[in-house]
């Protein structure tokens, strides 16, 4: 049976998801963002953007889409997005470390793609700070290139130095 088969998808609907993917998402950003923008600044930035209340504001107030990954009915993933326009907004794309290369994130890829396409959009894009070597290589696999540099203040003296990406449709 393939992996990819094993994986399925759920939208976040109510504070019992919220809450898990806030818990989720406190695991993934300790273990892979601390080396690339320190504890000080994860800690900040989960209390800010991954919380169940700004995961629900995200949802209810300016639209987003959360999109929970499960693996053999485990949740391991999430990805948030909304449209912009004529393009999708790519917010959050995060798969836990021990289910990185079961293909995961193409399957994650292909439902933001057809979300995207039956949306009549014209691209997909989203933002990953500079130094996140990886998770570029990985955007880049499924056809994003950089298009611009962005520096953001998001508050306590925090910046974002991100590359913004985009994959045409």
């Amino acid at each position: 049976m393939s992996r990819e088969f094993l994986v399925t998808f759920k939208y976040a609907s109510q504070n019992a998801d919220f809450n898990a993917i806030s818990q989720l998402a406190s695991i993934i950003w300790e273990d892979h963002y601390t080396s690339i923008i320190g504890k000080t600044q994860v800690s900040y930035m989960v209390e800010k953007f991954q919380s169940a209340n700004a995961i629900k504001e995200a949802i209810e107030i300016e639209h987003y889409h959360y999109l929970m990954v499960y693996y053999q009915q485990q949740l391991i993933g999430y990805s948030s997005y909304c449209i912009k326009e004529c393009s999708l907004f790519l917010s959050k794309f995060y798969v836990h470390k021990s289910f990185r290369g079961l293909k995961v994130a193409s399957s994650m890829m292909n439902q933001i793609i057809l979300f995207a396409k039956k949306n009549k959009l014209s691209s997909v894009f989203l933002t990953v700070n500079k130094y996140n070597k990886h998770s570029i290589s990985i955007y880049k696999h499924f056809g994003f290139l950089v298009t611009k540099e962005l520096v953001t203040d998001i508050g306590q003296g925090f910046v974002m130095d991100d590359y913004q990406l985009t994959l045409t449709i």
